[in-house]
């Protein structure tokens, strides 16, 4: 929410409740803030608001408001620079199309929380009286660590069925059960989120995997039989077999459930980023489709089919052309680190290069880590990434096409050849001046065609 620190978001919008309630409407907090707050962590959470006040009122009561959503009673109001969703108090009347109702009516306080999801997010707070509003039994399913949908879990994931997803992501997420009712009604309803648009769900998976315990949640995923429905190419993982010398976990997709389970690292305070969270879920996507059974189980290119195979699924699920190429990156490329100190500085320095290269690091060893436990390559590249500076890895070029103009050769396919040779032998270290650089020219590519003796091309003339 626009860069401001959590205790001006919240007197920010404990006086946007004010202003509507010294108008003479009634408004609490609402949703997952609440929620968050009741269980003592509610400064990631945005805050929105639940008031009897009618769109047009409230518009009417802030110089700065967006009509994003008047058709349900939804406005964006925008105080001191913070955007905070403030919705009329409403029932939903009928399913409609399993996102919007056909029709809504104005109502109060209690018919608003038992349309919503889940008990635990259907509870209100009132920051001006400093109590908790609750109709659906909300406080005590928190308490008792409990997701369980309001009223009839059919018809509300009937009315949208991208609460199924919602309902194993606070599960997860809270380390929460999820009520047996609920969870049979998941079960039976899992095949309504075909319905649901590619981008809805991508976001919710996206979620899944950035926040703690995606192990867990795909999990979860599977159990349900949601996985199928949104990502058959990961259900199909399930009893994938592995050669156990090198994968003592058990199958493709028990290696790919322990790895999720690693995303999230105690030691490093960043974010899980979407192109490692979806690298670590796709990464032995592959190897279903290439498992051999030769001297011992083997997925020879699972990598390279790996990342054809994530390119189609992120396609598929509409994602940014950067996020689905630099996940591929990373699937195609999480083998190569098995060589590493066997490989030549300059293909250090490449690899070392990549613009996913600390994804690619991570995916590495938490690869590692589910699987065999050895960590010596991911800490010998660490310590080069470490030593060297981007100047060192990444140098410009000692030659370029003018150059090797400048020494009589015509422009030609030769010239990829020739700076790509001289190239590499800069960053093998073996090229330290351009004056060496076209001396190495001249001794090994004459002045113009193929190489000189010992095994080169040499020059026609």
């Amino acid at each position: 929410m626009n860069g401001a620190n959590f205790q001006e978001k919240r007197q920010a919008a404990e006086e946007v409740v004010s202003r509507l309630v010294k108008n003479g409407f009634s408004a609490f907090f609402a949703g997952g803030y609440v929620r968050d707050k009741l269980l003592g962590n509610a400064e990631s959470a945005d805050i929105d608001i639940a008031t009897n006040a009618m769109p047009q009122s409230v518009m009417e009561l802030f110089s700065h408001t967006i009509a994003v959503g008047v058709r349900f009673g939804v406005v964006i109001v925008v105080h001191h620079d913070i955007p905070f969703e403030v919705a009329t108090f409403r029932s939903d009347i009928g399913i409609g199309d399993g996102r919007h109702p056909d029709r809504i009516v104005y109502t109060d306080a209690r018919d608003d929380a038992l349309r919503r999801d889940f008990t635990i997010n259907g509870v209100f707070y009132d920051p001006i009286g400093d109590r908790v509003i609750d109709f659906v039994a909300g406080e005590e399913d928190l308490r008792a660590k409990v997701v369980r949908a309001i009223g009839d879990p059919v018809r509300r994931f009937k009315e949208d069925y991208l609460r199924l997803l919602r309902a194993i992501r606070f599960a997860a997420r809270l380390g929460f059960s999820i009520d047996e009712v609920t969870w049979k009604a998941m079960v039976a309803n899992a095949t309504g989120i075909g319905g649901v648009s590619a981008e809805r769900i991508f976001v919710e998976l996206d979620r899944m995997l950035r926040q703690p315990h995606a192990d867990r949640a795909f999990m979860l995923l599977r159990d349900s039989g949601l996985l199928h429905e949104t990502l058959p190419e990961v259900a199909d993982l399930v009893e994938v077999e592995q050669p156990a010398e090198f994968h003592p976990e058990g199958d493709v997709f028990s290696h790919t459930v322990k790895a999720l389970g690693l995303l999230s690292r105690g030691d490093n305070p960043e974010p899980v980023s979407a192109v490692l969270g979806w690298s670590v879920l796709l990464h032995d996507v592959g190897k279903k489709a290439t498992m051999q059974r030769l001297d011992r189980i083997r997925f020879n290119n699972h990598h390279q089919v790996g990342a054809d195979l994530a390119r189609a699924i992120l396609k598929r699920m509409r994602v940014s052309n950067d996020l689905l190429e630099a996940v591929a990156a990373c699937i195609e490329n999480h083998m190569n680190f098995m060589n590493v100190m066997e490989m030549r500085l300059s293909t250090i320095k490449k690899l070392l290069s990549r613009p996913t290269i600390n994804d690619e690091l991570e995916l590495h060893r938490i690869d590692c880590l589910a699987s065999h436990g050895n960590l010596d390559n991911y800490h010998f590249i660490k310590n080069r990434l470490a030593a060297f500076t981007l100047e060192r890895i990444r140098p410009a070029p000692l030659l370029r096409g003018a150059d090797l103009l400048a020494l009589g050769f015509e422009a030609g396919p030769i010239f990829g050849t020739i700076l790509r040779e001289v190239y590499d032998l800069q960053l093998d270290e073996k090229l330290p001046s351009r004056v060496d650089a076209i001396k190495y020219v001249k001794e090994h590519w004459g002045d113009g065609g193929e190489k000189n003796g010992d095994g080169r091309m040499r020059n026609e003339g």
